[in-house]
């Protein structure tokens, strides 16, 4: 990236796990212009069958398990979210829906219900009742799910409390007892899908198949998309009794579709997946100083985490004067977060590594 000045900047966050093709590629800037010239919204409800959206719900379909094979297109995250709320309830004709501390699933009334952080939610409840917390990674807590529970939503990796990661163990429990109680399975691969872990999809971590999964971010290669996916089962009982019961103007926007398939398109032709684990290996090899107290990763997914939120602040704003864009999280201010475009090189690592170890204050490097 170029300021105004024309400094040049490393985006070592790729918008939020967004530009997993980094900013501008050629095959996703090409794809919009070609669907622009051809035209831009039309209907979505079906009156016209538009070939963007078939061509990439196709494409998505390709990547899971037969029997997720219905996709709902939509605008965002949070919007996926919402969608998948309404529909575990639909399907299932309960109400109660469980997430996990630390939690993160968008900050629109019912995805924020389900925030983990209770600081994000105060100033504007009361927000959807039925909802019930859990403790992340705790087997212990999953006799909590009942026959009572709709569904449980929890991301295979927890993006915003600084990579946290579960144990297979507990994934795996968590997947069985949803099935012995009838609840459906929400995996939010929002922050996680499209490669970012070294993957296509998180969940494949951990030898589980979730009911129902919501995507954006990485998907659309720059441009504003999501979505939910599910089986033909579950996504037609959206379908009537009310009719359309979830409606969006801009879902599927032809433009976002085109973007969204271009961008698989170069995930798979660039083999960007198969090469994730070596760069995050070059990453931990590299970020090796006293101030760091660890990095938790997964793929191109990282958190390095240092003593306090005021040497990560600073750390921060030494990097923008050095050229390198990273952030924190909104539920682990300690932690400096790594999420690079997939396409980073491994001399642009080493250039990236070199400039976050130079940001670290002086008072830390004694």
């Amino acid at each position: 990236m170029y300021g105004t000045d024309g400094k040049r900047y490393m985006d070592l966050i790729s918008g939020i796990a967004v530009s997993n093709l980094g900013h501008c590629h050629p095959k996703v800037v090409q794809a919009v212009k070609d669907q622009a010239d051809k035209y831009m919204h039309l209907m979505v409800y079906g009156e016209f069958v538009q070939s963007p959206q078939v061509k990439l719900a196709e494409k998505i379909c390709s990547t899971l398990p037969e029997n997720l094979n219905n996709i709902y297109f939509v605008n965002s995250g949070s919007e996926a979210v919402e969608g998948s709320l309404k529909l575990a309830k639909r399907f299932t004709g309960k109400t109660e829906i469980i997430y996990f501390s630390d939690a993160y699933h968008g900050s629109t009334h019912g995805a924020l219900s389900l925030n983990g952080n209770e600081y994000f939610k105060r100033q504007f409840r009361p927000l959807l009742p039925e909802t019930r917390k859990l403790r992340f990674n705790n087997i212990d807590d999953l006799r909590q799910i009942s026959s009572q529970t709709a569904a449980v939503i929890i991301e295979p990796i927890q993006g915003e409390a600084g990579v946290n990661i579960p144990d297979e163990k507990f994934m795996k429990a968590l997947a069985a007892t949803c099935k012995e109680q009838r609840v459906l399975l929400i995996a939010d691969e929002i922050q996680t899908g499209f490669g970012r872990t070294g993957k296509f999809w998180a969940f494949e971590h951990f030898n589980i198949q979730p009911d129902i999964i919501l995507c954006a971010k990485g998907m659309g290669g720059g441009m504003p998309i999501g979505a939910f996916i599910s089986s033909k089962e579950i996504m037609s009982s959206l379908a009537d009794n009310p009719i359309l019961g979830h409606i969006t103007t801009f879902g599927g926007h032809p433009v976002c579709c085109a973007a969204s398939l271009a961008t698989i398109e170069a995930i798979e032709e660039e083999k960007l997946i198969e090469k994730v684990p070596a760069k995050e290996k070059l990453f931990k090899e590299l970020l090796v100083h006293p101030s760091i107290k660890s990095i938790r990763s997964k793929g191109l997914m990282m958190a390095i985490e240092f003593d306090s939120f005021e040497t990560v602040k600073e750390i921060i704003s030494n990097g923008l004067e050095n050229g390198i864009l990273t952030d924190w999280f909104l539920h682990c201010n300690n932690s400096i977060r790594i999420a690079p475009p997939l396409i980073i090189t491994e001399t642009q690592i080493k250039e990236a590594c070199e400039k976050l170890l130079n940001s670290i204050p002086l008072s830390k490097k004694d």
